[in-house]
């Protein structure tokens, strides 16, 4: 999702899974008045719901403007039957460390529900 996707997310009252692990931060001024005019602009949503979508969106986008590493391997051909060569680039590191760090947090869950 990008940042200018983000008001048609909060307009539509989205919600997905959560961690059980709460994150606490610190802003500075400037930020928490950008935070509180959110939180004026949309009252269905408290200020940890926004901070988590913007958290998340901002995430999602910094993942996606990772830049392409062309590696040796090739891994499929496109339509037009030009090789499409393997990311080496940070995507692939970056995508196998978020999976990792999933599985850590369902088999924790797991874990606190027996």
């Amino acid at each position: 999702m990008k940042i200018n996707a983000l008001v048609n997310y909060w307009d539509k009252h989205a919600s997905g899974r959560l961690t059980r692990e709460p994150s606490l931060m610190s802003v500075c001024d400037r930020h928490h008045e950008y935070l509180e005019r959110l939180s004026a602009r949309y009252p269905l949503k408290t200020t940890q719901e926004l901070l988590r979508d913007l958290i998340s969106t901002a995430l999602d986008e910094l993942e996606t403007s990772f830049p392409y590493e062309q590696g040796a391997r090739v891994v499929a051909l496109d339509e037009d039957g030009d090789e499409i060569y393997e990311d080496e680039g940070l995507t692939p590191r970056f995508v196998r460390l978020s999976q990792k760090h999933i599985q850590r947090l369902k088999s924790r869950e797991v874990e606190s529900a027996t």
